[in-house]
C-alpha cells in the first residue's frame, strides 16, 4: 500500500506561528507531482498550501478522532510532533488529565490546581497493578519501579527532569511518598516518616521563589531509598548537586531567597530567636532585593513550625536546630553589612558586623580587617593590601554563599545520617530531581553545567530507549534493521574532551591574568570552523553557541572564570574557624572524603555508601571539575539500575491552571526527549498488536470462511489481503508489529466496512419505515372510504326506516288505547266478585266460631287427665333406677376393693390363670341371669298395663299407652344385641388370655436365660443388668394390672356401674365408661400415650418386655471440671479446634455452648477465680488462634460465630428481664445466679468487632484480585466491547483465559462465604452485615477503577457494569438477602454505569444527569465525563461546553470533594440479641472434641 493512499480526503496538520500546528482538510485529493494542495481549516476557511519545491515533503496526517487523548502516545498511528502536541493538549484541557504516557517515559504536564489524585485511597487503588492496566500516574511508574526491584532482583532509578516550574519537586515528592506508604518501615523506628520528613528540610534551605515558580528546587538531588530483604524501607541517602549559592546574595525581580530566610523574619517574635536579633524581611539586604517577600497563599510562620518538627523527626533537637538557625541569622546581618569609600581602603559599618561576629563567636577586629584587607604571598615576603569597595563587597558576597553552601551540605549530611541504618541494605529505589534543559536571553556557567548534565542524561535515556526496542524486536523474533537516533556523543566531547571547553576553561582558570575575554578567544581559535556544533555569534565576540540535543544555547563569556574558581579568602575562613561556637568550626573542617559509590557483591547488586555531599575533590581545585566528577558517578549509579523517566512539562509561564501554550510546551517536548523517544518508536514498528486483539478489532473486516481455529493463522491471512506491502508490518511470536500509519489506515477500513453496515441497516430500516407508513396510509383512506359508503347507505334507511316508523306508531297507538279499554272492564268484573265474597266468608266465620268453641272445651278436658298419668309414671320409673344405682355401686366398690388387694399380691397371677375355665362359667351364668332379668321386666310390664289402674280411658289415652309398650319392645332389643355383642368380646377375651399364658411361659424361659447370662457378668454390670430387668418386670407388671382392671370394669358393664379413673404406678391412667363399652388410657411423657383403645384391642395384643434406657437424674445444663484441666479445656476446644469438622458434623456454636456451660457450673459453685480465669483464657485462645490461622476465612467466620453465640448466651441467661422474656421457663431456670458479667459481654462484644474486622479483611484480600477482572474487564456479554490501540503499555486483555478471573469467579466466592457462614450458624443479620460489606468493596473497588482507567469509560462498558450488577442483584435475591443493604451499596456504580449509556449532549441530558446521579460526587461525575472514551467512530465524545453546564448545575450540591470511594471503609456493625431455642440440657459433647475430662452436673 503507497502512502500517497492516505491523503486521499484526509485531515493533516500545518504548521502555524501562533499555534505551532493547525488542522486542516484536503479539498483535493493530493497527486504525485502536485505543488500546491488545496485545504479548508477547521473554522471554515479555504487556502492553499505550498509544498516545499526542495524535499516536496507533505504535511504530517492526522490521526483518527477515535485515537486522539489515548493514554501512551504511541498508540497513535501517526506518530509525529503535531500529533504529540495535539494528543497532550486535549488530555489536558478536555479531560483534566495531567499524566500521558509516551512509551516508557511519563509525561506530567504542571496544572498549577490541587488535584484531588494523591491520597492514601488513589495509592491503594495503583498498589499491585500492573502499569498498564491503569491510568496513567506517578504511582503507576512508582509501583513499576518497586515490583521490578522485588522481581527482578535489581536496583531502580526514577529519574525526574524538566524546566523550573514544571513540577520535578511534586513528583519526585509524591513518588516517594508512594514507596513510603506500599512499603512501610522495616523496625519501629517509622524510617518512612523520616524520609518524608526530610522533605519540608529540604524545601526550606534548598528552594525559592522565581518567576516561574513560587517552590522551585535551586539544587539537584538524588535519593535512594534503602529495602531489606523483604523490600520494606531501612533507610535513605542524599546526594545533591548544583546548589544555586548565587541566590544567597542576589534574587532577580519578583523572586525570592531560599524559603528559611522567610521563615525566620517570620517567626522573630518568637522568644527563643529574640537573641537572633531578626526583623521583617524586607530589613535585610539579602532577601529584599526581589521586591517578593510574600507568596500567596503561604504562611511562613507556619512554614517554620513544620521545618522544626521534621528536624526534631530527623534527631536534630532544638539545640542543634538553634545553633542553625544563628547561622543564618548571621548571614542576614552579614548581608548588611555596607563598606563606605575611603581613598583605596574602605571599613565596614560596625552594628550589623557586630551583631554578625556574636552570633558567629568570632572577634570583631579580625573579621572587620580580613574584609577590607587582602593577603599577597609573594616568593619571598607576604603583602596585606586593602582591597575597594567593589572587591570588599565581593568578598563578603562570597563568603555568605561558601558559609551558605556549607551549612547546607552540613545538614545534608545530618539527614543522611539520620536516614541511616544498622541493617544491611539489600536493594534501593533512586529518585532523582534535577534541572531540565535551560535556555534563557541570558545564559552563564550555571546553564552551562545544567545543559551539560543533562547532555549526558539524555545519551543515557536514548541507549535505553535503544536498548528495549531492540529487545522487543528480538524477544518476538522478527527481522529488524538498525534505528537510526540521534547520538550526542559529539556535543559531550566538545566539552569534556581533550582541549574542549571545559578543558580551556581549567586552563585560563590557572594563567595568573587569565580573563573571559582570552578564553573566548581561545574557545574561536581552537572550535570555530572545526566542530559543526560550535558557532560564534555575528555580533558578540564575549559568547559562544553549541548546538545541544534540544536546542541552539548562546553562552556569555562573562563569569564563567569566577564560578568556576568559587574564591573564597582564606583569611576570612581561618576566622571562622577559630569561632568559640561549636557548630561553625564544624562546617569547615577538611575531612571532606568522597567514599567509592559502589561495591561490587558476590551477586553483582551493587549497594551504596554513605555518600559526602562535599564538593572540594583531591586534584579537582576547580567547581566544573567537581562537578563533572560527581555527574560522573551520577551516571554509573544510573546505569548500574534499571530507569524509570518522568518528563514534566510547564503548560504556560504565569502559572494559570488548565491553561495550555502550544509554543512553551513544544519547546520543551523537543527539550526534555519525548519527541526523540516518538522518533525512535517511529523509526521502528510503533503499532503493536497481539493476535488476540487484532482479532477481536478487526473481526469485522473477515468473512466467515476467513475465521480458524488458529487466531494466528487467521490475521496472517487477514492481513496479507487488507495490506499489499508486506514490509508494512511483521508477525512476532505473540504481537503483530505495524510501521507508522497502518493502524489509522486498518481503523479507515474498519470504519468504511462498519459505515456501509450502517448504510444498509438505515435502508432496511427506512423501506421498512416508509412501508409501515403507506400501509396505515392506505388502511386510513380504507377506513375513510368506508366510513363515507356507510354514511350513504344510513342516510337511505334512515328514511325507509321513518316511513315504517310512522306505520307502526297508528297501529301502536290503536293498541295502547284498546288494551286501556280492556282493563278497565276486567278491573271493574274484579271488583265485583271480591265484594260479593268478603260478604259470604264474613257468613261463615260466625258459623265456624261457634262450633271451634265446643270442641276446644272437650279437649283440654282430655289433655289434663292424660298429663297426671305420664307425670305418675316418670317418678316411679326414676325411684327404681335409683335404688338400683346405689345398690351396684355399693357392690362395685366392694369388688373392686378386692381387685386392689389381689393386684398387689405375685400369686394373682398363678389364681388368674388356674381361674379361667371358672370365669367363663360365671360369664355364662351372668348372661342366663340377664335373660331372666329382661323377662321379668317385660312381665311386670305386662303386669302394669293389665292392672295398675282401673280407670276408664277414651280412645285417646289407649293410644298413648300402646307408644309406650311399643318404645319398651324396642329398649329390649336393643339390649338383646348389647348382650350378644358382649358375648363375642368375651369369647375374643378368652383367646386373648391363652395367649397371654403362652407369652408369660416364653417370658420366663428368657428370664431363666437372662439369669444364666447375668451370673456370668462382673458385679457392677450385674447390678445394672438387674435394675434394667427390675424396671422391665414393673412395667408389665403395670400393663397386666391395667388389663385386669379392664376385665373387671367390662364385667360390670351391664349394670351400667360408672367406674372412676383409677391411676397406676409410672405414670399410667385407666378411665372407664360404662354406657358405651369404652376405655381410655393414659401414659405419661415418658411412656408414651394411647387414647380410645377398645377392649378388644387391649386383649388381642400380646404384652411384650419393653426395654427402657435408664434414666438419669435431671441434668441441669452445666459441665463441671477441674481447675488444672482449663488449659487443655481451652486447648481442646479452641486452639486446636478444626472448624471445618465441627460445622459439618456437631451442631452450630457447639464450643460456644460448652464454655457457657462451664461458666455455668463456675457460677453455681460461686468460684468468681475460676469464672474470671475461664473467661479470659476463652478470649487469650480466641485471639491467639486468630493470630496465627487470621487470614483463613473459615476460621475467622467459625470464631465469629461463636463467639457471638457465646455473647448470646451470656444475655439470654444473664437473669435480667429484658433477656430472660425470650426464654422457656425452663431455660429461666438455668440463669446465672450469683455474677453479673455484664463488663465481660462488653470485651467479648469488642472482640466479636475485632473479629468482624478481621473477617473483612480476609474477604477483601481475597475478592480485591477478582473485582476489577470480573467487574470490569472481563467481558461477560462478548462482542459488545471493542478493543483499541494501547501503545507500549499493554492493557491486561478482556479476554477470559485460563487463570483470568470472570463475574462467575466471583460469585462462585460469594457462594462459598455465604455457606460457610451459614453452616458456622451466623446470626442472619449478621450474615447480611457481612455481605452488605462485600457488595460494598466490589462497587467501590470497580467504581475506583473505573474513575482512573480511561479506557474502561464507554457506552459498551456502562453496558458491561450493569448486567455484572444484575447478576450481582440475582444473588442476593437467590439467598434472600435483597433487604440487607447490599444492593444500595452498589447505587454508585450502577449510577455510574448508567451515566456511561445516556445521551450526553444537550441541556436537558444534564438535568437528567444532575437528577440520577445522586449516589455520586460533583467530583466522580465531571471524572466520569471528562474520561468518557468512544470506542468506535459513531460515538460522540462529551463537549466540554456539557461538562462546565454538569458542574454549574452541581455547584450548590454539597458533597465530599474526595474523588474516589473509600474502599477500606467498614461499616459499624451491630450484634442483634438472638436466643438460643436449645435446650442446654439436652447437648450431648461428642468425644470427637476429646473433652472426656469433663462431666455433666
Amino acid at each position: 500500500m503507497c502512502v500517497l493512499e492516505h491523503y486521499f480526503y484526509a485531515r493533516v496538520w500545518i504548521p502555524d506561528p501562533e499555534e505551532v500546528w493547525k488542522s486542516a482538510e484536503l479539498l483535493k485529493d493530493y497527486k504525485p507531482g502536485d505543488k500546491v494542495l488545496q485545504l479548508r481549516l477547521e473554522e471554515g476557511k479555504d487556502l492553499e498550501y505550498c509544498l516545499d519545491p526542495k524535499t516536496k515533503e507533505l504535511p504530517p496526517l492526522r490521526n483518527p478522532d477515535i485515537l486522539v487523548g489515548e493514554n501512551d502516545l504511541t498508540a497513535l498511528s501517526y506518530l509525529h510532533e503535531p500529533a504529540v502536541l495535539h494528543n497532550l493538549k486535549v488530555r489536558f484541557i478536555d479531560s483534566k488529565l495531567i499524566y500521558t504516557y509516551c512509551g516508557i517515559v511519563l509525561v506530567a504536564i504542571n496544572p498549577y490546581e490541587q488535584l484531588p489524585i494523591y491520597g492514601e485511597d488513589i495509592i491503594n487503588a495503583y498498589s499491585g497493578q500492573n502499569m498498564g492496566d491503569m491510568d496513567p500516574h506517578i504511582f503507576a511508574v512508582a509501583e513499576e519501579a518497586y515490583k521490578q526491584m522485588a522481581r527482578d532482583e535489581r536496583n531502580q532509578s526514577i529519574i525526574v527532569s524538566g524546566e523550573s516550574g514544571a513540577g520535578k519537586t511534586v513528583s519526585a515528592k509524591y513518588a516517594m511518598r508512594y514507596f513510603a506508604t506500599v512499603s512501610g518501615s522495616a523496625s519501629e523506628a517509622n524510617v518512612e516518616e523520616k524520609v518524608l520528613a526530610s522533605n519540608p528540610i529540604m524545601e526550606s534551605i534548598g528552594n525559592a521563589k522565581t518567576t516561574r515558580n513560587d517552590n522551585s528546587s535551586r539544587f539537584g538531588k538524588y535519593i535512594e531509598i534503602g529495602f531489606d530483604k523483604r523490600y520494606r524501607i531501612i533507610g535513605a541517602n542524599m546526594r545533591t548537586y548544583l546548589l544555586e549559592k548565587s541566590r544567597v546574595v542576589f534574587q532577580a525581580e519578583e523572586e525570592r531567597n531560599y524559603h528559611i530566610f522567610y521563615q525566620l523574619c517570620a517567626s522573630a517574635a518568637l522568644p527563643e530567636f529574640k537573641t537572633l536579633r531578626l526583623g521583617n524581611a524586607n530589613y535585610f539586604h539579602y532577601t529584599k532585593q526581589g521586591g517578593s517577600p510574600v507568596i500567596d497563599g503561604i504562611d511562613d510562620a507556619k512554614e517554620m513550625v513544620n521545618t522544626r518538627q521534621a528536624c526534631t523527626l530527623l534527631g536534630n533537637y532544638d539545640s542543634y536546630q538553634m545553633g542553625i538557625f544563628r547561622i543564618l541569622a548571621g548571614i542576614l546581618h552579614l548581608g548588611n553589612v555596607e563598606f563606605a569609600s575611603r581613598d583605596s581602603d574602605s571599613c565596614p559599618k560596625h552594628d550589623p558586623l557586630t551583631i554578625f561576629c556574636d552570633l558567629m563567636g568570632v572577634e570583631y577586629e579580625e573579621m572587620a580587617h580580613w574584609l577590607c584587607h587582602r593577603k599577597l604571598a609573594t616568593a619571598t615576603e607576604t603583602y596585606i593590601k586593602p582591597v575597594s569597595k567593589l572587591h570588599a563587597i565581593n568578598a563578603r558576597d562570597a563568603l555568605a554563599k561558601h558559609i551558605y553552601a556549607n551549612l547546607f551540605n552540613w545538614i545534608v549530611d545530618h539527614v543522611n545520617k539520620a536516614l541511616h541504618s544498622t541493617v544491611k541494605q539489600h536493594s534501593f529505589i533512586g529518585v532523582l530531581d534535577i534541572y531540565g534543559f535551560e535556555t534563557f536571553e541570558i545564559n552563564s556557567f550555571e546553564q552551562f553545567c545544567i545543559n551539560y548534565a543533562n547532555e549526558k542524561l539524555q545519551q543515557q535515556f536514548n541507549m535505553h530507549v535503544f536498548k528495549l526496542e531492540q529487545e522487543e524486536y528480538m524477544k518476538e523474533q522478527i527481522p529488524w534493521t538498525l534505528i537510526d537516533f540521534y547520538d550526542n556523543q559529539p556535543c559531550i566531547n566538545l566539552i569534556e574532551a581533550k582541549m574542549g571547553v571545559l578543558d580551556l576553561l581549567d586552563e585560563e582558570c590557572k594563567m595568573p591574568k587569565g580573563s573571559d575575554d582570552t578564553w573566548a578567544q581561545k574557545l574561536y581559535n581552537t572550535h570555530l570552523n572545526k566542530c559543526a556544533l560550535f558557532e560564534k555569534p555575528r555580533l558578540s565576540n564575549k559568547a559562544f553557541i553549541i548546538k545541544h540535543f534540544a536546542d541552539k544555547v548562546e553562552y556569555q563569556c562573562e563569569g564563567f572564570l569566577e564560578k568556576n574558581k568559587d574564591t573564597v579568602y582564606e583569611e576570612q575562613i581561618k576566622v571562622l574557624k577559630s569561632s568559640k561556637f561549636k557548630l561553625l568550626p564544624e562546617l569547615f573542617q577538611d575531612e571532606e572524603k568522597v567514599i567509592s559509590p559502589t561495591s561490587a557483591t558476590s551477586s553483582g547488586r551493587v549497594f551504596f555508601q554513605t555518600w559526602q555531599l562535599r564538593l572540594f575533590l583531591d586534584g579537582c581545585p576547580f567547581f566544573f571539575n567537581k562537578f563533572r566528577n560527581s555527574l560522573h558517578l551520577l551516571m554509573e549509579t544510573l546505569n548500574a539500575t534499571t530507569p524509570h523517566y518522568v518528563r514534566c512539562i510547564k503548560p504556560n509561564d504565569f502559572k494559570f491552571p488548565f491553561t495550555f501554550d502550544e509554543k512553551r510546551a513544544v519547546q520543551q517536548l523537543r527539550a526534555c526527549g519525548v519527541l526523540e523517544t516518538i522518533r525512535i518508536s517511529a523509526a521502528g514498528f510503533p503499532s503493536r498488536w497481539t493476535y488476540q486483539e487484532f482479532f477481536s478489532r478487526y473481526r469485522v473486516l473477515m468473512k466467515q470462511k476467513d475465521v480458524l481455529s488458529d487466531r494466528k493463522q487467521t490475521c496472517k491471512n487477514v492481513l496479507e489481503k487488507l495490506i499489499l506491502d508486506k514490509d508494512k508490518y511483521q508477525f512476532g511470536k505473540t504481537k503483530i508489529f505495524f510501521r507508522a500509519g497502518q493502524v489509522a489506515y486498518l481503523e479507515k477500513i474498519r470504519a468504511d466496512k462498519l459505515r456501509a453496515a450502517c448504510i444498509r441497516i438505515q435502508k432496511t430500516i427506512r423501506g421498512w419505515l416508509m412501508r409501515k407508513k403507506y400501509m396505515r396510509m392506505r388502511k386510513a383512506a380504507i377506513t375513510i372510504q368506508r366510513y363515507v359508503r356507510g354514511y350513504q347507505f344510513l342516510r337511505k334507511r334512515f328514511l325507509r326506516r321513518t316511513r315504517a316508523a310512522i306505520i307502526i306508531q297508528k297501529f301502536q297507538r290503536m293498541y295502547v288505547v284498546r288494551k286501556r279499554y280492556q282493563c278497565m272492564r276486567d278491573a271493574t268484573i274484579a271488583l265485583q266478585a271480591l265484594l260479593r265474597g268478603y260478604l259470604v266468608r264474613n257468613k261463615y266465620q260466625m258459623v265456624r266460631n261457634n262450633v271451634l268453641l265446643l270442641y276446644s272445651n272437650f279437649i283440654s278436658t282430655y289433655l289434663q287427665n292424660k298429663a297426671a298419668l305420664w307425670l305418675h309414671y316418670r317418678r316411679t320409673l326414676k325411684a327404681i333406677v335409683y335404688l338400683q344405682c346405689c345398690y351396684r355401686r355399693m357392690m362395685a366398690k366392694r369388688e373392686l376393693k378386692k381387685l386392689k388387694i389381689e393386684a398387689r399380691s405375685v400369686e394373682r397371677y398363678k389364681k388368674l390363670h388356674i381361674g379361667l375355665e371358672n370365669k367363663i362359667m360365671q360369664l355364662q351364668r351372668k348372661i342366663d341371669e340377664q335373660v331372666k332379668l329382661r323377662e321379668n321386666v317385660w312381665k311386670s310390664c305386662i303386669f302394669f298395663c293389665s292392672t295398675g289402674y282401673s280407670l276408664q280411658i277414651s280412645n285417646l289415652g289407649c293410644i298413648l299407652l300402646s307408644v309406650i309398650l311399643q318404645l319398651l319392645l324396642n329398649f329390649f332389643r336393643l339390649l338383646e344385641s348389647q348382650l350378644q355383642s358382649q358375648k363375642k368380646s368375651h369369647e375374643n377375651e378368652l383367646e386373648s388370655l391363652r395367649g397371654e399364658i403362652q407369652s408369660l411361659k416364653e417370658e420366663n424361659n428368657r428370664q431363666q436365660q437372662l439369669l444364666a447370662q447375668n451370673l456370668q457378668l462382673p458385679p457392677e454390670a450385674r447390678i445394672e443388668a438387674s435394675l434394667q430387668h427390675e424396671i422391665t418386670r414393673l412395667t408389665n407388671e403395670n400393663l397386666v394390672r391395667a388389663v385386669m382392671l379392664l376385665e373387671q370394669a367390662w364385667s360390670l358393664t351391664s349394670l351400667s356401674v360408672p367406674v372412676s379413673t383409677h391411676r397406676f404406678s409410672d405414670g399410667i391412667y385407666v378411665g372407664f365408661s360404662g354406657r358405651h363399652g369404652n376405655v381410655s388410657f393414659h401414659f405419661s411423657s415418658e411412656v408414651g400415650q394411647m387414647e380410645n383403645i377398645s377392649p378388644g384391642q387391649i386383649i388381642d395384643e400380646p404384652i411384650r418386655p419393653v426395654n427402657i434406657p435408664r434414666k438419669e437424674k435431671d441434668f441441669q445444663g452445666m459441665l463441671e471440671y477441674k481447675k488444672e484441666d482449663e488449659q487443655k479445656l481451652v486447648k481442646n476446644l479452641i486452639l486446636e479446634l478444626k472448624p471445618r469438622g465441627v460445622a459439618v458434623n456437631l451442631i452450630p456454636g457447639l464450643p460456644a455452648y460448652i464454655l457457657f456451660m462451664c461458666v455455668r457450673h463456675a457460677d453455681y459453685l460461686n468460684d468468681d477465680q475460676k469464672v474470671r480465669s475461664l473467661l479470659t483464657s476463652t478470649i487469650n485462645g480466641i485471639k491467639k488462634v486468630l493470630k496465627k490461622r487470621g487470614d483463613d476465612f473459615e476460621t475467622v467466620s467459625f470464631w465469629l460465630s461463636n463467639t457471638c453465640r457465646f455473647l448470646h448466651c451470656l444475655k439470654q441467661y444473664s437473669g435480667e428481664e429484658g433477656f430472660m422474656k425470650h426464654n422457656t421457663p425452663r431455660q429461666n431456670e438455668h440463669c446465672l445466679t450469683n455474677f453479673d458479667l455484664a463488663e465481660y459481654r462488653q470485651v467479648l462484644s469488642d472482640l466479636a468487632i475485632q473479629i468482624y474486622q478481621q473477617l473483612v479483611r480476609v474477604l477483601e484480600n481475597i475478592l480485591q484480585p477478582m473485582i476489577v477482572s470480573g467487574m470490569l474487564e472481563h467481558e461477560t456479554i462478548q462482542g459488545v466491547s471493542g478493543v483499541k490501540p494501547t501503545g507500549l503499555r499493554k492493557r491486561t486483555s478482556s479476554i477470559a483465559d485460563e487463570g483470568t478471573y470472570t463475574l462467575d469467579s466471583i460469585i462462585r466466592q460469594l457462594n462459598s462465604f455465604h455457606s460457610v457462614m451459614c453452616q458456622h450458624g451466623m446470626d442472619p443479620e449478621l450474615i447480611k452485615q457481612v455481605v452488605k460489606q462485600m457488595f460494598y468493596i466490589i462497587g467501590a473497588v470497580t467504581l475506583n477503577n473505573l474513575l482512573l482507567r480511561k479506557d474502561m469509560c464507554s457506552w459498551s462498558k456502562g453496558m458491561q457494569i450493569r448486567y455484572n450488577v444484575s447478576q450481582l442483584e440475582e444473588w442476593l435475591r437467590d439467598k434472600n438477602l435483597m433487604n440487607s443493604g447490599a444492593k444500595e451499596t452498589l447505587e454508585p456504580l450502577i449510577q455510574a454505569a448508567q451515566l456511561l449509556q445516556v445521551k450526553k449532549k444537550t441541556d436537558e441530558d444534564a438535568e437528567a444527569i444532575c437528577s440520577m446521579c445522586n449516589a455520586l460526587t460533583t467530583a466522580q461525575i465531571v471524572k466520569v465525563l471528562n474520561l468518557y472514551t468512544p470506542v468506535n467512530e459513531f460515538e460522540e465524545r462529551v463537549l466540554v461546553s456539557f461538562i462546565r453546564t454538569i458542574q454549574l448545575r452541581l455547584r450548590d450540591r454539597k458533597d465530599s470533594p474526595q474523588l474516589l470511594m473509600d474502599a477500606k471503609h467498614i461499616f459499624p456493625v451491630t450484634f442483634p440479641f438472638n436466643p438460643s431455642s436449645l435446650a442446654l440440657e439436652t447437648i450431648q459433647i461428642p468425644a470427637s472434641l476429646g473433652l472426656g475430662f469433663i462431666s455433666r452436673v
